[in-house]
């Protein structure tokens, strides 16, 4: 959590006092001002970042839950692309269930048109190359095993992009834009 601004008041009040009140466009209600602001930019930022790291967690959870059910083992390819494929296609059941749902003639919720671009963009990716931990080998299954869901531990893990025709590159974490 920022703590410019905390840090900002207490220095005034050492300055000045116990802070009652300070003039409109005074110096230190300036000062206080932009302590503010550049608590609420770190804030915004902060929880940027997080959105757009969420779908990782949520991708290496999967996977992790993959490993837990098979005993902490490594996964034999045709394993892993079954995976991918359910991964992939996790959202059908919902977009076709909001699709019968809507009237005729109305246009798609919102909810409906998320989904749709989710699942476009999963099958790009899956043809392209599938970014996921590798779970062929052991030491990194074993780490992926211990996982607690901190964004920082994913960077220890060995990654690689799986293409739908079962191609095999060793990747970098994070992705940059290459998802």
């Amino acid at each position: 959590m920022p703590k410019s601004l905390e840090k900002t008041r207490k220095k005034i009040a050492k300055k000045k006092g116990n802070i009652t009140a300070l003039h409109e466009n005074s110096r230190d209600s300036q000062r206080l001002r932009r302590a503010q602001m550049r608590d609420d930019k770190l804030v915004k930022v902060a929880s940027l970042r997080r959105k757009n790291d969420q779908p990782l967690i949520e991708r290496a959870a999967y996977f992790q839950e993959a490993i837990r059910e098979n005993d902490g083992q490594p996964l034999e390819m045709e394993t892993i692309r079954a995976l991918i494929q359910t991964f992939v296609h996790q959202h059908d059941e919902e977009f076709s269930k909001l699709k019968k749902e809507r009237r005729a003639g109305r246009p798609a919720s919102t909810r409906e048109d998320l989904l749709r671009m989710k699942i476009a963009a999963d099958e790009k990716e899956h043809e392209n190359g599938f970014y996921l931990p590798d779970l062929t080998e052991a030491d990194n299954v074993v780490l992926l095993n211990k996982w607690e869901g901190a964004w920082s531990y994913l960077s220890t893990l060995k990654w690689v992009r799986i293409s739908s025709n079962g191609q095999v590159q060793q990747a970098k974490f994070p992705p940059k834009g290459e998802s």
